[in-house]
């Protein structure tokens, strides 16, 4: 007898085309909320947001269970690795987390997927603060 398989997060919420959608309703609120002025200056620290755009639908497709674009064309799935070269403080974080959380409500994505998605996304972006030091600018 054949295991069954799991299906996926990704799958759960609809594939690539509703990641796409999310990742660029979330870039675009980065670009127009208020709460996205200070996380639009440290994707300009990096490659900008196109790129950031890009990479961040290639990295959750991976992380969300589809085909880890990411990994295969950067070798790792390492976020503490991605943002080094960048400082972000605790209002970063939740900036961020804000701003991906309207978007999943304006994407009207819901159920216990999107909740388990929510967690980890949290997760991962309180383990992204780091020093701000670099920048003059002292730890919370």
């Amino acid at each position: 007898m054949k295991p069954v398989a799991k299906e996926t997060l990704l799958a759960q919420i609809g594939g690539e085309t509703v990641l796409r959608a999310l990742v660029d309703r979330f870039y675009d609120l980065i670009e127009t909320d208020p709460r996205g002025k200070p996380l639009l200056r440290l994707h300009f620290r990096g490659h900008g947001v196109d790129h950031a755009r890009e990479e961040q639908f290639n990295f959750l497709c991976g992380f969300l269970g589809g085909r880890r674009h990411y990994l295969e064309k950067h070798g790792h799935m390492d976020v503490r690795h991605m943002h080094a070269h960048v400082p972000i403080s605790a209002a970063d974080a939740e900036n961020w987390l804000a701003l991906m959380d309207r978007a999943i409500a304006e994407m009207r994505l819901s159920g216990p997927q999107v909740d388990k998605m929510r967690l980890a996304f949290r997760r991962i972006a309180l383990t992204l603060v780091n020093d701000l030091g670099e920048w003059g600018v002292r730890s919370a």
